[in-house]
């Protein structure tokens, strides 16, 4: 094996870099150097603190009591939809970059799991780029908000609390939602918007699912109970952000446990 870098740069690298296309290349060259074996995950250096990822200036990030609703019925409402599902892939790049540039001395197997989440995710974004270009609309053409990394940037001490508050809690969100927008765009006779919302539902129950193996991984490293501990920083943490109905099925195909549904759907 010849190691000339460690992940934790190359991940870093792709997390700060401002430029949409360079950074889904760089993410694309972090698995490649990764599939090679050509990365160390050892590394002295301390994960520095990140306030924002690397982001063009557009969108503009509101507050998202600002941002209209998204109605199915037009064909402005679905580009609006799109366009904002695009803005929480771009998030989800940098959330498992971050994940693997910011936790050191885990398993492995962890970083292959967050490389290949983050070539995932890299893929549905320039899927819905491909798309929003197919009506002439730009990345950056409506505004956002910055819920997800800002829940980076809370859970940023501590892996375990990443892995409860990201994967499974904001992004098993989209587990819940997902199969209620595909229908409503095949009811609207938008079939290139219905398949890339279902590679993202069923891609995104893998990327659930890695949380929930981490957290328990952790939870067990720690000697604590996985479900109460689940309970208490949902509930500490989160629980405004836990709202029904709940895809039961997808969340159980994702790693959650009946205790833990019961506790959310109470």
């Amino acid at each position: 094996m010849v190691t000339c870098k460690t992940v934790f740069a190359l991940a870093g690298e792709a997390l700060l870099c401002p430029v949409v296309q360079d950074k889904c290349a760089l993410v694309d060259a972090l698995s490649e150097s990764w599939n090679r074996d050509e990365l160390a995950i050892s590394d002295d250096e301390l994960p520095e603190a990140i306030s924002q990822p690397g982001r063009p200036p557009r969108p503009v990030l509101v507050h998202p009591s600002k941002l209209s609703r998204r109605s199915l019925h037009t064909e402005q409402g679905r580009l609006a939809l799109m366009h904002a599902i695009a803005h929480i892939e771009f998030n989800a790049i940098n959330l498992a970059c971050d994940a693997v540039y910011r936790f050191r001395g885990m398993p492995e197997q962890y970083y292959a799991d967050w490389i290949r989440i983050a070539v995932e995710e890299t893929r549905h974004f320039k899927l819905l780029l491909a798309y929003l270009a197919g009506y002439g609309v730009c990345y950056g053409d409506y505004p956002a908000h910055n819920g997800l990394w800002d829940m980076a940037v809370k859970t940023a001490d501590d892996v375990l609390l990443r892995m409860v508050l990201v994967p499974r809690v904001l992004e098993a969100r989209g587990l819940d939602v997902t199969p209620l927008m595909i229908e409503g765009f095949r009811q609207a006779g938008d079939e290139d918007a219905v398949r890339i919302l279902d590679t993202i539902y069923r891609e995104e129950i893998g990327h659930v699912a890695a949380g929930s193996r981490w957290f328990q991984y952790l939870c067990k490293q720690r000697g604590l109970d996985h479900v109460e501990q689940f309970c208490q920083l949902v509930g500490n943490y989160a629980k405004g952000s836990l709202r029904g109905p709940f895809n039961l099925d997808a969340r159980k195909e994702a790693g959650f446990t009946e205790a833990e549904l019961e506790y959310i759907q109470a």
